[in-house]
């Protein structure tokens, strides 16, 4: 994955009515959490920040420490590896969700808790800016 030189509002515009809005919610957090400025990544994922990462196969790369992607239906949500099972007491809080290895999947965020969504982003940056040891 690499950082693009396309528009962030050309991928805002994917969302469309309520979840445009929710978008622009999603950015902001994201902006204020890492302080860094929004890049798309992939031509679809807004990123925050950039790490380097190495597979255990040795394959290395780079990407967003945290980043999303909204979307028609859904927003997703790129976190660190594991999230659910590290910190499944802030996704109990969090509202309607599907959860994967690395990707939490929001409809909507009607109904979502904003104060367990900050702490869940807020933790899975600092174990992205971990060194890897």
């Amino acid at each position: 994955m690499s950082p693009s030189d396309l528009p962030v509002a050309a991928v805002l515009d994917r969302a469309t009515g309520a979840r445009r809005a929710e978008a622009e919610e999603l950015l902001a957090l994201h902006a204020e959490l890492t302080g860094e400025q929004p890049v798309v990544w992939a031509g679809r994922i807004i990123g925050f920040g950039e790490t380097g990462y190495r597979t255990p196969g040795g394959r290395e790369g780079r990407m967003p420490l945290l980043a999303f992607a909204p979307g028609p239906a859904k927003h997703t949500l790129y976190l660190v590896e594991g999230f659910a099972e590290r910190w499944p007491e802030l996704l109990e809080r969090l509202g309607t969700h599907r959860a994967s290895k690395v990707c939490l999947y929001l409809t909507r965020l009607t109904g979502v808790d904003r104060d367990a969504l900050r702490e869940l982003l807020a933790r899975c940056l600092a174990a992205a800016q971990q060194p890897e040891g």
